[in-house]
């Protein structure tokens, strides 16, 4: 959680941590979030991990980034860059209040589809009004290429009152991110505050 990625081999873990990391705002849900491996990693050994990343504000100002890196199996991650920096910094002294701490509801699930797209799920930080704000990622699902790049066909590309990252909004903490193997449909699940989780089949621009 604080940012130690383990590799375990044959059952085994192994007690050396892979790096170098970046700097983590590992406070309530925060801190390294997920892990991924590149659909053609056999081949280029591309690695992603999303993490809380702190902001300059102080306080508890983060945000999500999707960081890659190229790892050959040994204990030294190498080219390590962020590929999205998510417009979703929040918890800085002064940032609205919601329903819970800012520390919480990162979401922040990693997912591909079937032409090497990734998916980008990302929470409402206890800060529901932020999930409507098409201007905003927090509480959105977003789609990129594999350089955190903008794919031309995604729903809000060319439309200036949003974000062109976005593929869905109006999320609360989606937690979980599936492509079904059949109908290559695109799954989610989302935690609510007190309750009501939804399992929610997701839509472009939906």
């Amino acid at each position: 959680r604080p940012g130690r990625l383990r590799v375990i081999r044959k059952g085994v873990l192994d007690p050396t941590p892979l790096g170098p990391l970046p700097a983590m705002l590992a406070t309530g849900l925060g801190g390294l979030l997920d892990v991924s491996l590149h659909p053609r990693f056999a081949e280029n050994r591309l690695i992603y991990m999303t993490y809380s990343k702190p902001g300059t504000r102080g306080g508890g100002d983060a945000t999500t980034a999707v960081m890659r890196a190229r790892w050959d199996g040994g204990t030294t991650l190498a080219n390590v860059e962020d590929i999205l920096v998510a417009d979703a910094y929040h918890g800085y002294p002064g940032a609205p209040q919601g329903i819970g701490p800012a520390s919480g509801s990162y979401g922040s699930r990693l997912a591909w589809d079937a032409n090497g797209l990734l998916y980008v799920t990302l929470g409402d930080r206890n800060y529901p009004p932020a999930s409507q704000n098409t201007q905003s990622h927090i509480g959105k699902i977003l789609r990129i290429r594999d350089d955190g790049t903008v794919p031309p066909d995604n729903p809000f590309v060319g439309k200036p009152d949003y974000k062109p990252e976005i593929y869905s909004l109006g999320h609360r903490n989606p937690l979980g991110l599936y492509f079904h193997p059949v109908t290559g449909e695109l799954w989610s699940t989302e935690e609510g505050p007190q309750g009501g989780d939804e399992l929610n089949l997701i839509k472009a621009g939906k």
